[in-house]
């Protein structure tokens, strides 16, 4: 008789990783270009899109803190290597199950597995050209399942299924060196914002670097590390604001505000 593992509470992200830009915030078609940040002289971060798909998106955001998630659940295996029913997976994510859904689903595995990031200086050691997913195996519902298909009439050939995906190695070898920062996956959900995630991911990996009870960074490159799309201070300060009144509501942080000092911006978030 297996015994059932307790739900795991905690999310253990890749430190490395979450420091980086790498989901856009919208899920916008016209996101198919690379996305390139270059923190300093010297070092380059890309994110390059598969031939004929977009750059990852919001739903990849949480597709992927997901399936860390059903790690940290199967006991972090060594191997990377975790399955999960698609309609059980969609259900954690708080979405609906449906042939839309699934599809989606399927496209962000799909699109995991395939972005190419590249790295010069940033991520580890020397230069590193990785995936998120090394593999990703999706197989249709067992037949013992198949009077479940009539709850989803707009599937065809492609119905509910089991998956079965692999962490790449990269990401496996930051995780069992200690590089890990951890976000708690019910206040993780309890963010409606993708950008609200999105700081709350990037927090929780450059919180250990903070010195005392606050910490600050210029806003113009806080907004490229995210990344958003705006420019101008004030339409950053109109996107930041609503997320972070989110952090303070749900308890991430004491103070999130955008500080003016003479020509200089700054965002600032107190513990």
């Amino acid at each position: 008789m297996s015994v059932r593992r307790p739900a795991t509470r905690l999310v253990a992200l890749d430190r490395a990783l979450e420091r980086l830009p790498l989901f856009r915030l919208s899920d916008s078609a016209a996101d198919d270009g690379a996305l390139q940040w270059v923190p300093a002289a010297g070092t380059r971060w890309r994110v390059l899109p598969a031939p004929g798909d977009r750059l990852p998106g919001t739903f990849d955001q949480d597709v992927w803190v997901g399936l860390l998630h059903r790690w940290a659940e199967a006991g972090r295996p060594d191997d990377g290597a975790i399955t999960f029913r698609l309609h059980a997976f969609l259900r954690s994510l708080g979405r609906k199950a449906d042939g839309r859904t699934y599809e989606q689903l399927r496209a962000s595995l799909t699109r995991l597995e395939r972005t190419t990031l590249e790295s010069t200086g940033v991520y580890g050691d020397g230069d590193a050209r990785f995936t998120l997913l090394a593999s990703v195996v999706i197989e249709r519902r067992r037949q013992e399942d198949a009077d479940q298909l009539a709850l989803f009439p707009t599937l065809t050939a492609n119905e509910p299924g089991d998956a079965r995906v692999t962490l790449s190695p990269q990401v496996r070898g930051n995780l069992a060196a200690g590089a890990v920062a951890e976000l708690s996956w019910a206040r993780y959900q309890q963010l409606a914002s993708p950008v609200a995630r999105r700081l709350y991911r990037l927090l929780s990996a450059l919180a250990p670097e903070a010195e005392g009870e606050a910490a600050r960074w210029p806003l113009e490159q806080w907004a490229e590390r995210l990344p958003l799309a705006q420019r101008y201070p004030s339409h950053l300060q109109r996107v930041l604001q609503p997320a972070h009144e989110m952090l303070v509501s749900a308890g991430v942080v004491r103070g999130a505000t955008v500080v003016t000092e003479g020509r200089d911006r700054w965002v600032e978030y107190r513990w």
